[in-house]
């Protein structure tokens, strides 16, 4: 029994887990992952960060 009291749980779980970096992703992907605000400050450094990074920027915020 799960904690909402059925039997089987609510949702569906994907059967395979992708990591950050395995997936496309975009500036606005990074600033979410990170807890900021999409502002346009926050898109430039995202920017800049995945220049710099490439699919490392997102997979510090993502497992």
């Amino acid at each position: 029994m799960t904690s909402n009291g059925r039997e089987s749980s609510a949702e569906q779980r994907p059967k395979v887990l992708y990591t950050g970096g395995e997936r496309p992703f975009d500036p606005e992907d990074l600033v979410m992952a990170s807890g900021r605000e999409p502002t346009p400050a926050s898109l430039e450094w995202a920017r800049n960060l995945i220049e710099e990074d490439g699919a490392a920027a997102i997979e510090r915020y993502l497992p």
